[in-house]
């Protein structure tokens, strides 16, 4: 018999069971359901519902299911529905009419809501450490290559001298923002919701500090009707979760670019890459593939949660249950996609000659002349004429801005010297640059001892 089923007088249609059980993916739920049920044991000893012994039988048995659990030797079953009941059902079994008082003063409504909150409590500080990982290893790349120069594209045309580590660094500070954004969700997440009961709390004297103090929650949520109905805190993790996966997936389009033949800046390493049933000369970047496909699931998870709470009335509705799929796959998948990226980052050989080559035949240059002649005192707007002049020219016969002669320069604008064939050249371009954050040896260099504490403290 169905621990609800008191007010009924006919059985539930097997397919109903079926439809309706969400065992097969909140089972994960389990460690944080039995601890959860634990600290409310304690509470309702603390105030009087069970005695010593009681608590004692209880704690004893929670522990033995749990215990059961991951050893697999639990049985699940629909007509159970979910991980709450299996678990107070199989307390039941163990212990007697004694099980049934746990749930003094709780109701599934705020027993989920717990279960999830603690679920990602510790799941978002796995992200977190994975994601500091990963930018220890995107900054011990970045310090490795700092003297390595590469083109900086703009609407994937080649626009200004960088370095490679400048070109890290700026995804470093991407991921670097998605920790700073999950730690700031932890915060929201870090409220209990247990003693709101159904949706108005209970005439029982529950000690909801009491169980706060022991779940390591930092505060005790302020409206009972909101604490079972709220979804916000799963909102903010699959939508910090979507971010990570944007950021990587960028990340993934760039190596997949710079490891293609035509581009060949990087080579990937092999345990990262598959290989061709067909044609043997295949090295496919198949983990950065598909870590840039996988995004779209994730925020397609975004937005099933967003379709599912907009029209939802006050409180708590079985709608509710279509949450947890969406999340655990959200969770999972930028969990081991975080792992991928930082295999690739490792790994990756940094064909340097090719990217400084790229660098020097390039027009490039015409960024930093204009520069030199707006220092010289040339309006911006005309200087930038002119070297746009000076490129065409170049382009009709077949030339870089810097194998044209001074006395060719000088027929655009007598303001050109001798000097401005210094000014031009990429690396001492890249060096000479003043501006904070900018792409030069100084500033990357900079950053990187900066963010080296970041990492470390």
């Amino acid at each position: 018999m169905k621990l609800w089923a008191g007010r009924f007088t006919g059985k539930t249609n097997p397919l109903m069971e079926r439809f309706s059980a969400s065992i097969h993916f909140d089972h994960v739920l389990f460690e944080h359901d039995i601890k959860g049920s634990k600290a409310h044991a304690k509470m309702l000893h603390s105030i009087g519902i069970l005695n010593e012994n009681e608590l004692n039988a209880i704690i004893i048995a929670l522990d033995e299911i749990k215990v059961e659990i991951a050893d697999g030797k639990f049985v699940f079953s629909d007509t159970l529905e979910d991980i709450h009941m299996h678990i107070e059902t199989r307390l039941i079994e163990k212990i007697g009419e004694l099980g049934k008082k746990l749930h003094t003063g709780r109701s599934r409504n705020d027993q989920i809501a717990l279960d999830m909150r603690m679920y990602l409590k510790v799941e978002l500080k796995e992200i977190d450490n994975a994601i500091l990982e990963l930018l220890k290893t995107i900054l011990n790349r970045a310090e490795q290559e700092e003297d390595v120069i590469m083109p900086g594209y703009t609407h994937m045309q080649r626009a200004q001298a960088v370095t490679f580590a400048h070109y890290l660094m700026a995804y470093y500070y991407m991921f670097k923002r998605d920790r700073e954004r999950i730690n700031s969700f932890l915060r929201h997440i870090d409220v209990l919701p247990l003693g709101s009961g159904a949706l108005a709390g209970s005439t029982i004297p529950l000690d909801r500090d009491f169980v706060c103090d022991m779940l390591g929650f930092s505060n005790v949520s302020a409206n009972s009707m909101d604490s079972v109905s709220d979804r916000d805190f799963v909102l903010d993790a699959v939508y910090s979760s979507s971010m990570i996966m944007v950021h990587i997936s960028r990340l993934a389009e760039d190596l997949i670019i710079f490891s293609t033949q035509e581009f060949s800046f990087i080579f990937l390493p092999d345990e990262v890459c598959t290989g061709s049933s067909l044609m043997p000369h295949k090295k496919n970047p198949d983990a950065l593939e598909l870590a840039r496909g996988k995004t779209s699931r994730v925020i397609g998870d975004l937005f099933s949660l967003f379709t599912l709470l907009k029209g939802l009335p006050m409180t708590y509705n079985r709608d509710l249950q279509e949450d947890k799929e969406p999340l655990f796959h959200a969770i999972n998948t930028v969990k081991d996609v975080i792992a991928i990226m930082d295999l690739c980052i490792k790994g990756l050989h940094i064909n340097r000659e090719r990217m400084e080559s790229a660098v020097m035949d390039s027009f490039m240059p015409a960024v930093e002349m204009t520069e030199y002649l707006t220092l010289k005192g040339t309006p911006f707007r005309e200087a930038h004429a002119i070297v746009g002049k000076m490129v065409k020219h170049c382009e009709d016969n077949g030339i870089t801005l810097d194998k044209m002669g001074l006395i060719d320069m000088k027929i655009y604008s007598d303001i050109f010297e001798e000097d401005v064939f210094e000014y031009i050249e990429p690396r001492n371009a890249i060096k000479i640059r003043k501006t904070k954050g900018a792409a030069s040896f100084e500033e990357v260099d900079r950053a990187i001892e900066r963010e080296k504490i970041y990492c470390n403290s």
